[in-house]
């Protein structure tokens, strides 16, 4: 399995151990070519979607993004993040997936740039 093999998928798929350490090494592999990143969590609660952002945020070493949209929304959300401008809003979507998706950005190497995911909520987690 690769992570290309997710562009297909609309809901993250269950992963066994080894599946996680291979992509996990693909995932790094392509990130570190990139400048900057956006990132999409499709959650069941915007609790769920904030925990998988800042498990991602620590596994990848990246300042927390600033979560602006107060009151979080019941129920499905969409939650958007943009390391370049640092923030993060939570909306209520319904009919999605679950999973997060992980946009690389690199103005200075456009081949570099791609989106990765849907990788599971807990993919990230210690």
């Amino acid at each position: 399995m690769n992570l290309d093999d997710f562009r297909e998928l609309r809901t993250a798929p269950e992963l066994s151990a080894e599946q996680r350490q291979s992509l996990h090494a693909q995932l790094r592999d392509r990130l570190s070519a990139c400048e900057w990143f956006t990132v999409g969590v499709m959650a069941d609660s915007a609790e769920e979607a904030i925990a998988a952002l800042r498990q991602l945020e620590a596994a990848l070493g990246w300042d927390a993004l600033s979560l602006g949209g107060e009151p979080l929304p019941e129920g499905g959300v969409f939650l958007k993040g943009n390391q370049r401008n640092g923030t993060a809003m939570v909306r209520a979507e319904s009919g999605l997936g679950l999973g997060i998706l992980i946009s690389g950005q690199a103005p200075s190497n456009p081949d570099a740039e791609d989106t990765w995911g849907p990788l599971p909520l807990d993919f990230f987690a210690a």
